[in-house]
């Protein structure tokens, strides 16, 4: 899965990473990349806020708000870029979102547009973002197409349970964007239940340690693309 037309308007930047053997240089390579395709480098030279905040409240920005609160403003300007990218529409913001005619689903496109009023570019710099996750994913996880997630949440009984399959398996309808971690023991952390499921690759849209040193450290979260997802609740 690929937002069409990302690599081939990109190509110097996957051709340059395909020429680099060590995983800390292709993050040095596409951070570069990005701060001169987008001009991150210049905000101190604008001569107003707005143009300043323009520039900072960059794709690295918009990552640390969702690891905060991923019902902030930032968090509905990325699950706009799901759902604008692969038509999954989000069913959580601040309040369940039952459908696009709802009052929740207007609120929440508020903050979309507040989030994207005070940002430059930034469906753009999440395209890239998730194209390089994707190159990256295929290199840490060699041979696979799947790898298995955990989430801990307190509010199970909000989900959408689509179907219940027994022996603790179910088929539960995820937000269109979606905290996961690799280890079980730190699920627990964030809820009373926990459920451990099979993600594709090509669902991932971004992971902790994609970018060492620039984002929050410690969790081994995986943002993933939602949807339906089949989940096994564990004890």
């Amino acid at each position: 899965m690929e937002i069409q037309g990302v690599k081939q308007a990109n190509r110097f930047l996957f051709d340059k990473l395909r020429t680099a053997a060590d995983w800390h240089e292709r993050t040095g390579i596409f951070m570069d990349f990005m701060s001169v395709k987008f001009q991150l480098h210049h905000w101190e030279e604008q001569t107003t806020l707005a143009a300043r905040n323009s520039i900072k409240n960059n794709y690295l920005f918009f990552l640390r708000c969702w690891m905060i609160d991923s019902n902030s403003i930032s968090g509905a300007v990325l699950k706009r870029w799901v759902e604008s990218r692969m038509g999954i529409t989000p069913t959580f913001h601040k309040q369940r979102i039952r459908d696009i005619n709802s009052e929740a689903y207007f609120n929440y496109s508020i903050d979309v547009m507040q989030g994207s009023a005070c940002t430059s570019a930034i469906q753009s710099q999440l395209d890239i973002l998730f194209e390089y996750s994707q190159f990256e994913l295929h290199r840490k996880y060699p041979g696979q197409d799947t790898i298995t997630l955990y989430r801990g949440t307190h509010d199970a009984e909000e989900y959408d349970i689509l179907e219940d399959l027994g022996n603790r398996q179910q088929i539960v309808r995820l937000n269109n964007l979606v905290s996961f971690t690799l280890e079980e023991e730190r699920a627990w952390e964030f809820g009373r239940t926990v459920w451990k499921t099979i993600v594709p690759l090509a669902k991932i849209f971004f992971y902790n340690d994609l970018l060492p040193g620039s984002i929050l450290k410690g969790e081994d979260e995986y943002m993933i693309i939602g949807g339906d997802y089949r989940v096994e609740r564990m004890r």
